[in-house]
């Protein structure tokens, strides 16, 4: 679309999407694409949320429950840095709407497939579908940030977390009572998500990019980060994203196995407290961006990742009701540092939204994709209590946190 064409079809969008410049924050358009990121990782949630279902009605072991997460989250890790390295040069405003196209795709061949393999397809296609919409989405929320870098991001990242909430909660209240085929109703979502994400497309490429062009020439004439610093931080950014994530994916993925194992709960009531749990992590991404602006992301992330411990370590040994409790202190603990670690890495290397986003994200995807097949294993050879055992002591990785480089003092944070 060429700048005029864009002048042009602004005005067919609501005047609040319009008429903002770098030092004003549009929220209409925060909103607007937390919404879609609320729908977008709703329907990615009903994936994990059905393997006992799955499982039941294909005879699927651990090892196959961990492969189709594997699928799913691998095929969005290895494309989302891709994607944002070639948006950063080549801006596609309308690509978020394609993208929910293969996820669109993705739900209905997984209210039809009749094989594991089938299974593996439409994970798959989900999977493509996220690897499209989070770098995008997240370049989104930086244009329309105003200079509220960790608020618009908690703002984007909130409404995915409320999303994949809500997906077990409509899983076991729809889809388990009716059926596999009853996923084909949530397909109503990804068209919903397209409409709105075609409308941003529009703001995107007129008001859009000139926000993040005006920004991005500002940070670079600020930025002080040294290339060792830069390096220094990426490592570290990463460890910490592997500790997050990988202990993350024994609470997401197997929570349900878990409590159904240890305490004899129904499905219906598992999914009852993996939407709690997810609920907490939602809470917490909220505050955490806020609180970066705040008070530093460096003290957020450490705060958040190495701050879990205690609570890890106790919930193997928990009752049930302590169990739940214990979830929810641990959900928005660790849910607190990935708006930090998001606007941290992308303040280090201006210019570069899409792939240090997507790169992230890519990581997040990754290492719960290989943590769900990890530990899958690990639970298929011990047990589902074993692991989380285990899993308990990789908060202790957030003590890295204490080596990132502090931000440059006229940021202030």
């Amino acid at each position: 679309m060429t700048e005029q064409t864009a002048e042009h079809a602004i005005p067919y969008i609501p005047e609040s999407f319009d008429s903002y410049n770098v030092k004003k924050t549009a929220y209409s358009v925060l909103f607007a694409i937390s919404f879609c990121h609320l729908l977008n990782d709703l329907l990615q949630a009903l994936l994990p949320a059905l393997y006992p279902l799955l499982k039941d009605n294909y005879g699927l072991d651990f090892k196959q429950i961990g492969l189709i997460t594997f699928t799913n989250q691998l095929t969005a890790s290895l494309l989302q840095p891709v994607v944002g390295y070639y948006t950063d040069k080549h801006p596609k405003p309308f690509s978020l709407a394609i993208g929910m196209l293969f996820t669109f795709a993705g739900l209905v061949l997984l209210s039809t497939a009749n094989s594991f393999y089938a299974l593996l397809g439409a994970a798959a296609l989900v999977g493509l579908g996220s690897s499209i919409f989070h770098p995008e989405s997240s370049r989104v929320a930086r244009m329309a940030s105003g200079g509220k870098h960790g608020l618009a991001q908690s703002v984007f990242q909130v409404g995915g977390n409320f999303g994949a909430s809500l997906g077990p909660l409509l899983a076991a209240f729809i889809i388990i009572p009716r059926g596999q085929g009853a996923i084909a109703w949530f397909s109503i979502g990804a068209v919903m998500a397209i409409i709105v994400l075609w409308r941003i497309g529009i703001w995107y490429a007129g008001t859009g990019l000139s926000n993040l062009k005006a920004h991005t020439t500002a940070k670079s004439k600020s930025s002080s980060f040294s290339p060792r610093q830069v390096t220094i931080a990426i490592t570290i950014l990463v460890t910490l994203i592997f500790s997050k994530y990988f202990y993350l994916s024994s609470l997401t993925s197997y929570y349900t196995f878990y409590l159904i194992d240890k305490f004899g709960i129904s499905v219906q009531s598992s999914q009852l407290y993996l939407f709690i749990l997810l609920g907490a992590v939602a809470a917490g991404t909220f505050f955490g961006g806020p609180i970066g602006d705040r008070f530093g992301r460096k003290s957020v992330i450490l705060g958040s990742i190495f701050g879990a411990l205690p609570f890890t370590l106790i919930l193997p040994y928990a009752s049930l009701r302590w169990t739940a409790v214990l979830s929810i202190i641990i959900g928005m603990i660790i849910a607190s540092a990935f708006s930090a670690i998001i606007v941290y890495a992308q303040d280090l290397i201006p210019g570069k939204i899409g792939m240090i986003s997507g790169l992230f994200f890519g990581i997040a995807f990754g290492m719960g994709g290989i943590g769900a097949a990890v530990l899958g294993w690990l639970a298929d050879e011990t047990s589902i209590e074993f692991v989380y055992k285990l899993c308990s002591y990789l908060p202790l990785i957030g003590a890295l946190a204490i080596w990132l480089p502090s931000k440059p003092s006229h940021d202030g944070k």
